[in-house]
């Protein structure tokens, strides 16, 4: 499935207010309403625990967590320009559980 870089209009040099952005078909397509996380393999980072929200089922299809952001910004995928965020794959990797990798055009 494919992801955009996502940012809260006010992302911190932390990591905070950074995550990723799927659709609503791949999140219902994908993700299990009884999660309330997932995993997310990085490339380069340990796995990483991320919490779905309750507005992530309404209408906030956003994976968010600081650790999406310093890992962005880490590979100089973030900030970026505006209107222009990075388009990223995740793939199943087990049970809640999602590797991302490069989207077209991006090496890491």
């Amino acid at each position: 499935m494919q992801a955009t870089a996502w940012s809260n209009g006010s992302p911190r040099a932390s990591g905070a207010g950074y995550g990723l952005k799927i659709s609503r078909r791949d999140r219902d397509r994908f993700f299990d309403p009884g999660w309330s996380a997932i995993v997310l393999h990085l490339p380069g980072q340990e796995p990483v625990s991320v919490r779905l929200y309750g507005s992530f089922w309404r209408s906030c299809t956003e994976l968010r967590s600081a650790a999406i952001g310093r890992w962005l910004r880490a590979n100089e995928l973030a900030p970026w320009q505006p209107g222009k965020p990075p388009v990223l794959a995740l793939q199943q990797a087990g049970d809640r559980a999602f590797r991302v990798t490069p989207g077209p055009g991006l090496a890491l």
